[in-house]
C-alpha cells in the first residue's frame, strides 16, 4: 500500500505537497520553479477552463489569442506597470544565433501587447465595447515557489476589454468579480468574500481592483481571482483613443481580470483531508469508480453488470470508471481512489449481484449504502448534488468559525495565525505596513461588499476610520 500522507494538524505545507505529488496532480519540473500538469490535475484545469469559459461567454466575452513575447519597449509606456513586474521579468535578447535589435519580455500579462492591438482596431465607439478573453500561459520569475500557488510558469486566463465610458469600465470590472465569485462558490464549493483591494495591493497600472479571497484549512488567505479597473492608464499609453457621439477623440476606459492553475491549489486546501484529494463533483475527472469485487469466474456476471451500470451512469452524465483488475486487492484499490479524489465508490460483487444491489461510498464524509442496483443512477446523482453541497457548507463553516473582529493592533498580532481578522483601518499606507511588519505578515485581503461598513477608530493609529476590512496572513 502506498505511503500516507503527512498529517495536516503536523505539517500542512507538507501535507499539501504531499496530496499534490501522491494524487498526481503535477510534479516538479527540471527547469527551476516550473511544474509539470500530470493528467489527473490537468483533467481538474479542464473542468475549471470548460465553466468559466461558458460563464465568460455567457457575458459576451469572446476569445482571442495574443504572442508570448512582448517588445521591451511596450513595457515602458506604462510607467507603473513596468515598475510593478521588473522584478518579475524574463527577457529574451538572442534570437537565431544574434543579439536582437530590441529585446523581448515573456509575457507576465498582456495588458501592453494587447493595447498595441487595442489602437488599431478601435476607430469609433460602435467598435465597443470590445469583450476579449485570452486562455495562456505566463512567465513570472518567482523566488519562492509552491506547485500550483505560485510558480513561474503558470496557465491562466486574462480578460481584457474597452467601454465608452468610466461607468461601464466599472459596471464591467463588477460584473467579472461577480463570475469569479459565483465560479468559486457555486462550481469550486469554495466561499469567498468579493471586495475592494488596498491601494498597495492594486494590480500595477490599475484605478481599482478587487478580488475574490478564500480560507484554507491552515487559516491563511487565498486571492482566488482578481478584476481591475484600469482607468484610461494604457488607453493613453498606446493612444487607444475612439471618436465618440460627440464627434470627438476620446481615450477608451478597461478593464482586465484574471484567474489561474493556482484554483487547483485553493481546492486541494478547500476540501482535502488527510486521505489525499477531494474535489468537488461539478470538477471533479471521475465522478464514480466501480469496484469488482470476487474472484475466478464469479467475476464474469459481475464485470458485465458493472459495464452496464456504468454505461447508464455516462449516459445520466457522470464521468465513470470501472476497475476490475484482478491483481490488486479491494482495500488497495480503495485506499488509491480516495487519495486520487474520486466522488463516489461503488463496489460490486456476486453477493451484491445476488441481492440486486451495490453499495455506495461517498469521498467527503465517507458515508456507505446498500442501494439496488435499478436505482444506483439516481441515487449515485443524488448523492454527488449532496456532496457538492456540502462540501460548499463545511468550509462556510470553516471560515465562518475562524473570523474574528479585532479592536486593537495587539489583538491583531495575538490573533495573527487565526484566520480572517475584521478590524477598522484609516486607510493609511503606514498604517497597513505596520501591521504587516509587526505581526509578521499579516496584510489587507480586500473591503468585503458584504461586510457592513461603520466608521470607526484605525486599530494602529486610533485615527478615524471610514470602516473595516478583512486581515489576514496569505499565500
Amino acid at each position: 500500500m502506498a505511503e500516507k500522507l503527512t498529517p495536516r494538524e503536523k505539517n500542512f505545507s507538507e501535507w499539501y505537497v504531499d496530496v499534490v505529488l501522491k494524487s498526481k496532480l503535477a510534479d516538479y519540473s527540471d527547469v527551476k520553479g516550473c511544474m509539470v500538469i500530470r493528467p489527473n490535475g490537468y483533467a481538474v484545469w479542464e473542468n475549471i477552463q470548460r465553466g468559466l469559459d461558458g460563464m465568460f461567454k455567457a457575458t459576451g466575452h469572446k476569445n482571442a489569442y495574443f504572442p508570448l513575447l512582448i517588445p521591451e519597449s511596450f513595457l515602458r509606456k506604462e510607467a507603473e506597470h513596468v515598475e510593478g513586474f521588473a522584478p518579475q521579468l524574463a527577457v529574451v535578447t538572442h534570437a537565431g544565433g544574434k543579439k536582437l535589435e530590441e529585446p523581448y519580455v515573456i509575457r507576465p500579462t498582456s495588458e501592453t501587447i494587447i493595447n498595441s492591438m487595442f489602437a488599431r482596431w478601435i476607430q469609433s465607439y460602435r467598435d465597443l465595447p470590445m469583450l476579449l478573453n485570452q486562455w495562456a500561459n505566463v512567465i513570472r520569475w518567482e523566488m519562492r515557489t509552491r506547485l500550483f500557488l505560485r510558480t513561474t510558469e503558470f496557465l491562466w486566463q486574462e480578460g481584457h476589454t474597452c467601454h465608452e465610458t468610466d461607468a461601464e469600465a466599472e459596471e464591467e470590472t463588477l460584473r467579472m468579480l461577480e463570475v469569479y465569485r459565483t465560479f468559486a462558490e457555486e462550481w469550486m464549493a469554495m466561499p469567498v468574500l468579493a471586495g475592494l483591494k488596498s491601494d498597495s495591493e492594486r494590480f500595477a497600472g490599475a484605478v481599482r481592483t478587487y478580488s475574490i479571497e478564500a480560507m484554507m484549512q491552515d487559516r491563511k488567505a487565498l486571492q482566488a481571482g482578481t478584476s481591475h479597473n484600469l482607468g484610461q492608464n494604457f488607453a493613453r499609453a498606446f493612444g487607444t483613443q475612439f471618436q465618440g457621439r460627440d464627434g470627438q477623440q476620446h481615450f477608451v476606459w478597461q478593464t482586465s481580470w484574471g484567474a489561474s492553475t493556482r484554483l487547483v491549489g485553493g481546492l486541494v486546501m478547500t476540501h482535502s483531508d488527510d486521505a489525499g484529494l477531494v474535489l468537488p463533483p461539478k470538477l471533479a475527472p471521475t465522478h464514480v469508480v466501480i469496484v469488482v469485487i470476487g474472484k475466478g469466474e464469479e467475476r464474469g456476471p459481475v464485470v458485465a453488470k458493472a459495464q452496464a451500470v456504468a454505461e447508464d451512469l455516462r449516459k445520466a452524465g457522470l464521468s465513470v470508471l470501472v476497475d476490475d483488475d484482478e491483481s490488486k486487492g479491494p482495500g488497495f484499490k480503495y485506499f488509491e481512489y480516495e487519495l486520487a479524489g474520486v466522488c463516489l465508490r461503488m463496489e460490486l460483487g456476486p453477493k451484491d449481484l445476488a441481492k440486486g444491489a451495490c453499495v455506495l461510498v461517498r469521498r467527503d464524509d465517507r458515508s456507505k449504502e446498500s442501494v439496488p442496483l435499478d436505482q444506483a443512477v439516481a441515487v449515485a446523482r443524488a448523492k454527488l448534488d449532496a456532496m457538492q453541497k456540502a462540501l460548499f457548507e463545511r468550509a462556510r463553516a470553516f471560515r465562518d468559525a475562524n473570523t474574528f473582529v479585532v479592536g486593537s493592533l495587539e489583538e491583531l498580532k495575538k490573533r495573527a495565525d487565526d484566520g480572517f481578522l475584521v478590524a477598522q483601518w484609516c486607510l493609511a499606507p503606514a498604517c497597513e505596513a505596520r501591521i504587516k511588519e509587526e505581526t509578521g505578515g499579516v496584510t489587507s485581503r480586500n473591503r468585503p461588499f458584504t461586510l457592513k461598513q461603520e466608521p470607526g477608530s484605525c486599530v494602529v493609529c486610533g485615527n478615524p476610520s471610514p470602516g473595516a476590512w478583512v486581515w489576514s496572513k496569505a499565500y
